[in-house]
C-alpha cells in the first residue's frame, strides 16, 4: 500500500505526491538506500532508566540476539529535543508498573543505517531552528512560528513524511509483527506500519493538531479532548478543502502521558508543597532547560530575580540544563557571584537520585545545578526533581502536562502555545509568560503570596481524581486490547 497517495480517504494532489517522491529521492541521494540490507537487533540495559524499569535499549547487531515474549513492549522514539524521550519514559514507567518489559528503540541512534542518517539530519535542522528562533525575533516571526503552527499542520507534509518513512523499514526485520509497539514520535509509528507491524500506537505529543503526526494504520492517542476533536476532523490540515475525518476507531483520548512514579505520589507530593508553604520553608523552583538549549536569556533573568530570595533563604533553585553544559557555563559567565550560592551535580546520576530523594523530606537551600552528558540521565533528572520541587519553570512543551505547579515561559514554536493553554485551563500551571519581565513578576508574586501555589495544588488533586494524568497507563491498556483483538 502506498500510504502517501491517500491519507484517511483524502487523495493527495498529483503535485503533492510527486514532491513527496522527489523528497524521498533526495534523501536516498544524500543518505543512501539500504532497503536490500537485513539488519538484526541486540539488547542491553538502557543507561539511567535500565535499573529503574528494566528497560533494554535495542541496537544493530550482526545476528539476531533478542527473544521477545508476551510481556515485551517496544517503545519507538527518536532524539529530537527532550519531549519525545520524556513521553517514551512515561510509557516505559507505566509499562513496567503493569508487568511489562520495555524495549527502547531509538531510530535516531541506529548509526550507519539510512533510517538513522535521515533522522539525524532532520534533528540537526530542527535544533538549529529552535535556537535561531530565540536569537532572531524576525526569523521566529516569519519562519519558525508559522512552520510549527501551520506548515507542519498541512496534510501535504504528512504525504512527504510517509514516503520518507519507507526508507526506515529495514531496521524492523527482527521485530515480531504482533508485538505492542508504542511510538513517541510519528516517524517510528509510520515506519512500524510500513514494516507490517499490526499493534502500533502512535503516541501524539502537544495539544495542537498537525498532520505531521499522522500515521495511518496505527491507533493515534492524544492527551486532551480538544486535540481529539481536532485530529478526528483533520481540522485545518488542508487550506483548500474540508478533509474526510479520521475514523473514530483510529484515535483515542487517553489523558496526559505521565510516569508511574509521579502519578502514584501526586497526593504525597502535593501535601509536602503545601506544608512547606505553610511553614515558611524556602520555595523550591525547578528550572528545566529544553533539548535544543534555547532561551538562555530567559533563564538568566529568572536566576537573577531569584538570587535575592535565595540569599535570604526564602527560595531554593534547581537548574537542570540536561546535556547542555555550555548553557550552564554561559549562565555562570553572565551572572556574577552565582558560584557562591551554587553546588554542581554533574555526570553522577546516582548522586542526583540521592539528592532528589533526600530533598523530599529535608530542607534545601541555595542553587543546585544538574547536568548529565548521558541523554537518559539528562531527561529523567527533571522527573526526579519534580517530586521535591514546588514550582517548575518550563516552556510549554511536554512538561506542560505534568502534575506539578508550573510557571510557563515563552514557547519555542507555535505548536507549543496550546500546551500552556491546557495547563492554564486545568489550573495546574500559569498562562504563557511572553517576556522575561512578565515571568519575573509572576515569580515575585508567588514568592510573596501562597494563594497561586495552593490553587494549583488543589487543581492537581482534582485532575488526578478525574484520571487526567493516567494517559501512559491507558496507552498500555489500548495496546493490550489491540493485541488481544488481532
Amino acid at each position: 500500500m502506498d500510504r502517501s497517495k491517500v491519507i484517511f480517504g483524502n487523495k493527495m494532489p498529483a503535485a503533492v505526491y510527486n514532491n513527496a517522491v522527489k523528497a524521498k529521492e533526495r534523501h536516498i541521494s544524500k543518505y543512501g538506500d539500504d532497503s536490500g540490507v537485513t539488519y538484526h537487533l541486540k539488547a542491553a540495559p538502557a543507561p539511567a532508566i535500565g535499573d529503574i524499569w528494566n528497560v533494554k535499549s535495542l541496537s544493530i547487531s550482526d545476528t539476531p540476539e533478542v527473544e521477545f515474549d508476551e510481556k515485551s513492549i517496544i517503545i519507538g522514539n527518536i532524539r529530537m529535543g527532550f519531549g519525545h524521550y520524556r513521553i517514551s519514559m512515561a510509557i516505559a514507567s507505566a509499562a513496567y508498573s503493569m508487568g511489562y518489559d520495555p524495549y527502547w528503540f531509538d531510530l535516531h541512534s541506529l548509526d550507519g543505517t539510512t533510517c538513522g542518517k535521515v533522522i539525524a539530519g532532520q534533528n540537526k535542522l530542527y535544533s538549529m531552528g529552535s535556537r535561531l528562533s530565540q536569537q532572531i525575533p524576525l526569523f521566529n516571526k516569519a519562519v519558525w512560528e508559522p512552520l510549527n503552527s501551520e506548515g507542519f499542520r498541512q496534510i501535504s507534509y504528512n504525504c512527504s513524511d510517509q514516503k520518507t518513512a519507507e526508507l526506515m523499514t529495514p531496521v524492523f526485520a527482527d521485530i515480531p509483527a504482533d508485538i505492542p509497539f508504542a511510538a513517541a514520535h510519528v516517524w517510528p509509528a509510520q515506519a512500524a506500519v510500513h514494516a507490517g507491524l499490526t499493534d502500533v500506537i502512535n503516541v501524539i505529543p502537544d495539544n495542537w493538531p498537525m498532520a505531521l503526526h499522522l500515521a495511518e494504520g496505527a491507533l493515534h492517542t492524544v492527551q486532551t479532548p480538544s486535540t481529539y476533536i481536532g485530529y478526528r476532523m483533520l481540522r485545518g490540515m488542508d487550506k483548500d478543502r474540508i478533509l474526510h475525518p479520521m475514523p473514530s476507531e483510529d484515535i483515542a483520548f487517553t489523558g496526559h502521558y505521565i510516569d508511574h512514579e509521579l502519578v502514584s505520589n501526586i497526593e504525597t507530593d502535593n501535601k509536602a508543597r503545601l506544608s512547606r508553604a505553610k511553614n515558611g520553608a524556602p520555595m523550591r523552583w525547578l528550572l528545566s532547560v529544553g533539548g535544543a538549549g534555547a532561551q538562555k536569556d530567559i533563564f538568566i533573568s529568572v536566576i537573577k530575580k531569584l538570587i535575592p530570595y535565595i540569599r535570604k533563604k526564602q527560595a531554593a533553585l534547581f537548574v537542570n540544563v540536561g546535556d547542555h553544559r555550555d548553557v550552564w557555563e554561559s549562565i555562570c559567565a553572565e551572572i556574577k557571584g552565582i558560584g557562591k550560592y551554587t553546588k554542581e551535580h554533574f555526570d553522577d546520576f546516582e548522586a542526583t537520585r540521592r539528592f532528589a530523594e533526600n530533598a523530599l523530606d529535608k530542607n534545601v537551600y541555595g542553587i543546585h545545578a544538574f547536568c548529565h552528558s548521558d541523554i537518559f540521565a539528562a531527561v529523567y533528572s527533571t522527573n526526579l526533581l519534580i517530586r521535591c520541587a514546588d514550582v517548575l519553570i518550563t516552556k510549554p512543551g511536554e512538561l506542560s502536562y505534568y502534575p506539578v505547579p508550573k510557571l510557563m515561559i515563552k514557547r519555542v514554536g507555535g505548536h507549543e502555545a496550546w500546551g500552556a493553554i491546557r495547563a492554564a485551563e486545568i489550573g495546574d500551571g500559569t498562562y504563557e509568560m511572553t517576556t522575561p519581565a512578565e515571568t519575573c513578576a509572576m515569580i515575585e508574586e508567588m514568592q510573596k503570596n501562597s494563594d497561586i501555589l495552593e490553587m494549583m495544588c488543589s487543581c492537581i488533586g482534582t485532575a488526578n481524581k478525574a484520571g487526567i494524568y493516567n494517559g501512559a497507563y491507558n496507552v498500555i491498556k489500548l495496546a493490550e486490547e489491540r493485541r488481544n483483538i488481532k
